[in-house]
């Protein structure tokens, strides 16, 4: 039976484009236009938070912190799975701040009985949270991104302390620094993603594990409005913005597009996947769905 998800998220209450650590920060147009900004992200994020209530999904909240505005994208703050958590770790020294506040938000959820376990990196590992470690179901895998935040060595931590197989793969487009910009695990089966955020090797090692049948490629006007960070919950997927093209494609394998506009947080090249971090997330072994099934699956499907 399928849980409806339960998912970490934090209000924009000191949220602003204030140092620029990726080509979508400016923090001078952000200045320019600050008050406008900053009231249209509260309503932008007050509009997401309905949505996925709606859609079923039970929210918990970070605590806003000053000094911390990017601590709204709380897909960064830990890769969660089977009630276990491990923490991040920043590249950026403007976002080292967040760990310590995220630490003791994620004691408080220990404490509640939301999660299990708190796992710390090795010292000398950085990983962005779940932004650089998306989970596929149908593969019993993660797909971790590395290079503009995330260190290599980190998926063999991953693998490591979840017990799941992991495919690494090097981006190399500054726009898409985060796997969560680049590619998107379907509920059906389907990889929606951005070829050019990948190394001819990337693009390969998706292909080896996923059939062109459900390869979807994000063409340059969608994937520069972030629709790989979409949120799936069920057959719905929750972005900011998409074409009629894309939606098409996605309505005929079995998907309803919703939007709700974040482009306030695309100013800071984040849109509803990054505001988001499910808490519930379970690998085949823990739903008693045996992983090699999967694998099984989808080898005849290929």
């Amino acid at each position: 039976m399928k849980k409806n998800p339960h998912i970490l998220m934090c209000r924009p209450q000191h949220f602003g484009v204030v140092y620029s650590i990726n080509p979508w920060m400016n923090p001078r147009e952000w200045e320019r236009d600050e008050h406008t900004l900053a009231a249209m992200s509260h309503s932008q994020w007050l509009a997401l938070h309905k949505t996925l209530r709606d859609l079923g999904a039970r929210i918990e909240l970070v605590p806003p912190a000053p000094g911390l505005p990017d601590l709204v994208f709380t897909a960064n703050a830990a890769v969660v799975m089977d009630r276990k958590a491990l923490l991040a770790r920043f590249r950026h020294p403007q976002r080292r701040a967040e760990e310590n506040h995220l630490a003791a938000a994620f004691r408080g959820l220990r404490a509640r009985g939301i999660i299990e376990d708190i796992v710390t990196l090795p010292d000398d590992v950085t990983l962005e949270g779940a932004g650089d470690c998306v989970f596929d179901r149908t593969r019993n895998l993660f797909w971790v991104g590395y290079g503009p935040r995330s260190d290599d060595a980190a998926a063999k931590v991953v693998e490591d302390v979840f017990g799941l197989d992991v495919e690494a793969l090097e981006l190399v487009d500054p726009r898409f620094y985060h796997m969560d910009t680049a590619l998107s695990a379907l509920p059906r089966g389907e990889i929606m993603y951005v070829p050019q955020a990948f190394a001819a090797e990337g693009r390969a090692a998706i292909a080896a594990r996923v059939p062109a049948s459900q390869r979807i490629e994000i063409a340059e006007h969608d994937a520069t409005q972030l629709c790989a960070n979409a949120v799936c919950i069920g057959d719905n997927l929750v972005m900011s913005g998409c074409s009629d093209r894309l939606r098409g494609q996605l309505a005929e394998r079995g998907y309803r597009v919703v939007t709700t506009p974040l482009t306030s947080f695309l100013r800071s090249g984040g849109s509803a996947f990054c505001l988001t971090l499910r808490l519930n997330l379970e690998s085949a072994q823990a739903a008693g769905s045996p992983a090699g099934e999967v694998a099984h699956a989808i080898a005849i499907r290929r």
